[in-house]
């Protein structure tokens, strides 16, 4: 199955708090962080949420 590889390129300092929640639920915590997650429509809700903040490559 494929994945999706979450990079955390720009800080969250100054964006509203649903996107700072998102990068949270995410596995994110500061700039330069990598986590790999599930390709559902979930992730892909939250990807496209912080879509401004987070680089994204998808895996297999």
């Amino acid at each position: 199955m494929a994945r999706l590889k979450v990079t955390q390129t720009k800080g969250k300092v100054s964006e509203k708090q649903n996107q700072r929640d998102t990068l949270r639920s995410l596995g994110l915590k500061r700039i330069g962080d990598v986590v790999v997650r599930e390709d559902n429509a979930q992730n892909r809700g939250y990807v496209r949420t912080v879509a401004h903040l987070v680089k994204v490559e998808e895996i297999d």
